[in-house]
């Protein structure tokens, strides 16, 4: 049982260190609404498609709207953190 604890807290503190390296605030608008969102991933292409998804899940009602929204390009992109 000790193992699996130490294993666990091991773990944790390696994606501590070792987390994310993309920091960055996505702005995303369609259909007259703008929405934002902080999002974080190890690679700049995924905090995009992040940013994306997390915003116009807030602005676009339906499937329809939700693709054309994702698709679109943000208004604003604004990094905390690129790369190390």
């Amino acid at each position: 049982m000790a193992l699996v604890i130490a294993a666990i807290v091991a773990l944790i503190a390696y994606s501590t260190v070792h987390g994310p390296r993309y920091r960055a605030e996505v702005c995303m608008a369609y259909a007259g609404r703008t929405a934002c969102k902080k999002v974080s991933a190890k690679s700049e292409e995924a905090v995009l498609r992040a940013g994306r998804e997390g915003a116009c899940a807030d602005i676009a009602s339906g499937v329809t709207d939700t693709i054309n929204c994702t698709q679109s390009e943000p208004v604003k992109v604004t990094w905390r953190e690129r790369g190390r």
